[in-house]
């Protein structure tokens, strides 16, 4: 199902998307009709729109698109609300813009996802703050690292200091906190509901040097929750540890929001 402005979408309509490749775009899990963090999402969309275009979102406008796609569907899913002007030209991106809300869905595995390997690239994603549709670079470095055997990229800085992932946040556990890296990075939801209930959280520089210190390493975004990572290029980390659970049950007890 793809809706642009709560009815279907033309291919015509999409045309922007292919050729200008200029938006951004928040992805929800949805399980039983609520979403986990879902007032941050819509923030977030808003907060992009602002910067990309210029523009102002309606919030309840938004949410009513995204619950005409929700509503009536049962158990888990993704849904993504995409941002972007179907009128905007390649040769004049700075003209008056008129952002559409493009509501897409697709199927999601059960949690916890499996645990993965990833390998690491010196990358910093443009405008790393917005999660705009831009991924030709995280995608090239995604598909490198599989290439190389792993599941998945993380990137640093040329300094070697950690951010995130492709589509991810990354965190660690040094045995007492839990340590976001401090780096340019996306806000991601989950990342920041779980720094809100787990007490010790803080946000420190994490080098590859730091990493046999480390006592587990873990992904987060809204699709995945949180997956172990059991390899940060050479460097082992345990597939469980307790974590894991800890904040899973944690991000788990977060009352989600209905739409």
């Amino acid at each position: 199902m793809a809706e642009l402005n709560g009815v279907p979408v033309t291919p015509d309509e999409l045309k922007a998307l292919a050729l200008v490749n200029y938006g951004h775009f928040t992805s929800m899990r949805v399980e039983d009709q609520q979403i986990r963090g879902l007032s941050h999402h819509i923030e977030r969309l808003v907060r992009d729109c602002r910067v990309l275009f210029s523009a102002e979102l309606d919030r309840d406008r938004v949410r009513e698109y995204i619950r005409q796609v929700v509503v009536g569907r049962e158990g888990a899913f993704v849904v993504r609300a995409t941002v972007f002007d179907p009128a905007l030209e390649l040769g004049r991106p700075a003209a008056s813009a008129e952002p559409s809300v493009l509501v897409t869905s697709r199927s999601c595995g059960s949690l916890p996802s499996p645990p993965m390997r990833v390998q690491t690239a010196r990358y910093v994603r443009d405008l790393p703050e917005v999660k705009h549709i831009g991924l030709f670079g995280a995608l090239w470095h995604r598909r490198s690292a599989q290439l190389d055997g792993f599941d998945d990229c993380a990137f640093t800085d040329t300094d070697s200091f950690l951010s995130e992932g492709v589509t991810w946040n990354i965190g660690f556990f040094d045995g007492s906190r839990v340590i976001w890296p401090n780096a340019d990075v996306l806000p991601g939801v989950t990342m920041r509901l779980l720094q809100q209930v787990h007490e010790e959280s803080t946000l420190g520089p994490v080098n590859l040097s730091d990493l046999p210190r480390m006592e587990a390493a873990f992904a987060t975004n809204t699709t995945i929750g949180v997956r172990a990572i059991t390899a940060i290029d050479d460097i082992e980390f345990p597939a469980e540890h307790p974590i894991f659970d800890t904040l899973r049950k944690e991000y788990a007890e977060i009352p989600a929001e209905s739409l």
